[in-house]
């Protein structure tokens, strides 16, 4: 691993992660290339803010879960690939039902050059300390569609509450928010913001 880089578990301790890109349940429909362990990894400045955060967010009842940290550039390169692929539905109806996969790029939700290259952009969500069950969001992770919007319309005053809380929680924490995806923050002062690397989560 890269000087500066480490695992979030190991220094934000009490937050949950489930890397998506390491396992089958992912809008490509398999583990991506570069994410060789479930294991979600970050620079230091990134896992301090975030061990804020997880403080701010228990005095409001909830816990972090974490999707995505650090992505190596080799994932993001196996994004574009796959949105050249033919279109075989397997994924479609989850993750991007309004939109052909080629227009992910062009619609924002995802980037040839992605912020989580740079190890200091996040994928989350909160969960209930009472129950350990997800906060409704009206809306899944990479869900490619207006909905995951902040402010988006059609999703409930609880599910808007939460995306609120969320937001609240990591802006004053020191991270923004991504307009497109309610679940998508990046540190202000990330530490390597011209950087994008690619050495593989192990």
């Amino acid at each position: 691993m890269k000087t500066d880089f480490v695992f979030v578990d190991e220094v934000a301790s009490g937050i949950r992660w489930d890397a998506k890109y390491a396992t089958w349940d992912n809008f490509t429909g398999k583990p991506v290339d570069g994410y060789l362990a479930n294991r979600i990894v970050g620079t230091t400045a990134l896992c301090t803010a975030l061990a804020r955060a997880r403080e701010k967010a228990g005095l409001l009842g909830f816990g972090l879960l974490l999707w995505d940290g650090y992505r190596p550039q080799r994932a993001v390169d196996r994004f574009v690939r796959w949105s050249e692929e033919p279109e075989d539905c397997r994924t479609k109806p989850r993750y991007y039902p309004n939109i052909d996969r080629t227009e992910m790029f062009s619609r924002g939700y995802v980037s040839t050059r992605s912020g989580h290259s740079r190890g200091s952009t996040v994928d989350l969500t909160l969960f209930h300390l009472a129950t350990g069950e997800l906060a409704q969001m009206g809306g899944d992770h990479d869900l490619m569609d207006p909905v995951s919007h902040h402010g988006a319309t059609g999703i409930s005053p609880v599910e808007a509450r939460n995306r609120d809380h969320l937001r609240k929680i990591m802006e004053a924490c020191g991270f923004s928010a991504y307009e497109r995806e309610w679940w998508h923050y990046t540190l202000r002062d990330e530490p390597y913001p011209d950087t994008y690397f690619d050495f593989p989560i192990t």
